[in-house]
């Protein structure tokens, strides 16, 4: 240990997902620990998650292909943490606190009651790990103590000073409960190498003429394919399309924006299951209500009057129709082709894509070439799909850096498991 009241073992900076988790687990492994945070409550970002319920992890992520479910630069990076924290062990954790959840869709994980049973469940883990927590307190500055492998940290409540720093502030989504770009800073002035951060997870914005005729059906949902990029770069999902007053928004279009490039175009299949072709074909032979009416049996009846009335050809009965302007009709309707304006940009992004090169750390342990400072979740340039991915980031990359802090000190482990699994110190 070290020997000062304002002297600890590890310093944690950030007490959201990846700051609490990985706190928790050191101090249960012996280290003392303080946690520091500016905000005035913890976890705010597992608070407003899943609408409330937290949605924590996801039990279809491979560890063995992260590519599958994770971007950055070098999405391979995450494959070490993610092997030795799965969402296994996570689930384990979440039932010896007694927690109920259940699946929804796709893997996805959550809480039957709410979020503040995790933030519970995690303040608790850093309470038997003995971690000091100071909140709200503000950083200052930070130094590296040239030749006795310290860090001092300025506060508004004093200097403390630790072996190991380890920074979990996060990235730039959602200012209004705190985000800012510390982390960033931090790297920066120690020399680590950046990638632009941009807003993930994000609804996009349309403008000008093209958006007319979908600017009122704010509210209507349907479930779609969506893509972009071309060739090995194409990413497309099937999930539900949301139009809002701006744009579009819902699964399919937070998981596309992740992906999503300034001036590049989507392309979404409205009936992704439906051959649309031959279904109005075989109406014009069947059929004498408008066109209009025939899309309705197939897609909510004001998106049918808003595709439908763009076009003189297509407002008519069916059985009147050219079928040139039916082939028309059906392939803009499996082929509707938009470049969005932009984004909802932070203040609605889940997630901030980019941040701190993974070149500039252990995929193993998390420590930044400057030795003894760790970055770890959403601050890493790491991001994980929709659906409890961004969570499991967390605890894994909060894991893997408290291990390694442990085997870092000389120590060994003072507990016979953690979260399910027993520790690697």
């Amino acid at each position: 240990m070290t020997d000062s009241a304002d002297s600890f073992d590890t310093i944690v900076i950030g007490a959201g997902a990846a700051g609490l988790f990985c706190a928790g687990v050191a101090g249960q492994l012996g280290l003392h620990v303080l946690l520091l945070d500016h905000g005035e409550r913890v976890a705010e970002k597992i608070r407003i998650s899943g609408g409330g319920r937290c949605n924590f992890t996801n039990r279809e992520l491979d560890p063995r292909a992260p590519h599958r479910h994770f971007l950055g630069e070098n999405p391979q990076f995450c494959r070490s943490a993610l092997s030795r924290y799965t969402p296994q062990d996570f689930i384990a954790l979440v039932q010896k606190h007694g927690i109920a959840f259940h699946e929804k869709h796709k893997g996805q994980l959550f809480g039957d009651r709410s979020s503040e049973d995790f933030i519970r469940m995690l303040q608790a883990e850093c309470g038997a790990g003995g971690v000091v927590h100071r909140q709200p307190c503000s950083v200052k500055a930070i130094r590296a103590v040239e030749g006795v492998e310290r860090y001092e940290v300025d506060t508004d409540q004093g200097t403390v000073r630790s072996r190991h720093l380890v920074i979990a502030t996060g990235g730039l989504s959602i200012p209004k409960i705190g985000a800012t770009d510390f982390g960033y800073r931090v790297a920066k002035q120690f020399g680590l190498r950046m990638v632009e951060p941009r807003p993930a997870l994000v609804p996009l914005t349309f403008d000008g003429d093209a958006w007319a005729p979908y600017s009122q059906l704010a509210g209507l949902a349907l479930p779609v394919a969506i893509e972009t990029g071309e060739k090995k770069q194409r990413m497309v999902f099937h999930e539900d399309l949301l139009f809002t007053h701006r744009g579009l928004s819902g699964p399919a279009v937070l998981q596309i924006s992740s992906y999503w490039r300034d001036g590049q175009p989507i392309r979404v299949d409205l009936m992704p299951d439906v051959d649309i072709g031959a279904r109005l074909l075989h109406a014009k032979a069947t059929s004498r209500k408008r066109v209009a009416n025939e899309l309705a049996a197939l897609v909510p009846t004001r998106l049918a009057d808003a595709w439908a009335g763009q076009d003189p050809a297509w407002q008519r009965p069916v059985n009147e129709a050219s079928d040139k302007s039916l082939a028309a009709l059906a392939d803009r309707l499996s082929n509707w082709t938009l470049v969005p304006s932009g984004s909802e940009g932070y203040r609605k992004a889940e997630v901030t894509a980019g941040g701190v090169d993974t070149r500039d750390l252990s995929s193993q342990t998390l420590e930044s070439k400057q030795p003894g400072l760790y970055f770890i979740g959403e601050v890493v340039d790491v991001t994980g799909w929709l659906g409890g991915y961004n969570f499991q980031w967390a605890w894994a990359s909060g894991y893997a850096a408290a291990q390694a802090m442990v085997a870092a000190g000389g120590r060994k482990a003072i507990m016979s498991g953690f979260a399910g699994k027993p520790p690697t110190a």
